[in-house]
């Protein structure tokens, strides 16, 4: 069976290549190079062309601040694009896996971890578009699993990780925010939890909005001492702050922690607990297996 996987070139996409390599499917990478998702006749004729039974969208306008002044994109690429994919996957009757955010739930307080029929109820513009692309894959009337996550790491490209652990190497003080609370989760893990779920058919009559991140919660503060902890970057003093002392166009959710039991239960996925991941994904990036 053929696999298009979009945003390849991305934290989870690269991620999905080293999963898939002993794949008994055809595993097909693109970005934006190879398909312009935003482009809806070259969606339809390279889904058609290459007979795609499965679509991994891991494409995204991921950048929160900036789709601020950019909502027109953002929209573009989190919800038209999506449904573009959509459209042609009902048509011929074949899955889309796509990949959502806990920036859904932006505005609502919660203390609990989130579940998946709560109301969405996004307080910026990447969230909205993010909602936008969900909703348009569900209206679409195709085979869907909606998977979302948060706080996405990787040895890949820019992300938390790998700015904390340049930040807590070269300077003598540092300030991260203990007011925001949720889940670290490893791209590597997600993405085997995709591939297991396609590889070993698992999707059949389950389609649905799941929720996947590590196991565990930890504030941004608490992500970033761990990391600097493991590093062995001790010259580095990191000193919790508010969110206020950070002023942001978007309000970021104070509380993203996702309910995994769905996702657990439905598909018999073990999750890997948030520190063992940061130590796997950490021993790789000084092994050099990193972008």
């Amino acid at each position: 069976m053929n696999v298009l996987v979009t945003g390849a070139n991305g934290q989870l996409g690269n991620e999905m290549r080293i999963v898939s390599e002993m794949s008994k499917d055809n595993y097909i990478f693109t970005d934006v190079a190879e398909l312009d998702i935003t482009d809806t006749a070259a969606v339809r004729n390279f889904i058609c062309d290459n007979d795609i039974k499965i679509v991994v969208n891991c494409a995204a306008y991921t950048n929160v601040d900036k789709a601020e002044d950019d909502r027109e994109f953002a929209e573009l690429l989190n919800a038209t694009a999506v449904g573009n994919i959509a459209a042609v996957m009902a048509d011929n009757g074949g899955w889309l896996f796509h990949v959502s955010t806990d920036y859904v739930f932006g505005g609502t307080r919660n203390n609990t971890p989130c579940r998946e029929n709560e109301p969405a109820n996004p307080t910026g513009v990447y969230g909205v578009t993010k909602l936008h692309g969900e909703e348009a894959v569900i209206s679409s009337g195709c085979k869907y699993v909606i998977i979302r996550t948060a706080w996405l790491y990787s040895e890949f490209g820019k992300n938390f990780l790998k700015t904390m652990l340049a930040f807590t190497a070269t300077k003598p003080q540092l300030k991260v925010v203990f007011d925001q609370v949720g889940t670290p989760t490893y791209a590597y893990d997600l993405a085997s939890a995709i591939f297991d779920i396609i590889e070993n058919r698992k999707f059949e009559g389950k389609a649905g909005i799941y929720h996947y991140s590590n196991e565990g919660v930890c504030s941004w503060f608490d992500f970033t001492k761990m990391i600097a902890e493991y590093a062995g970057n001790a010259g580095c003093d990191i000193q919790p702050c508010h969110s206020s002392e950070f002023p942001s166009k978007v309000v970021r959710p104070s509380y993203s922690v996702l309910d995994k039991t769905k996702i657990k239960e439905t598909f018999g996925i073990a999750i890997p607990y948030w520190v063992d991941s940061l130590k796997r994904c950490m021993a790789n990036i000084k092994n050099g297996a990193s972008l």
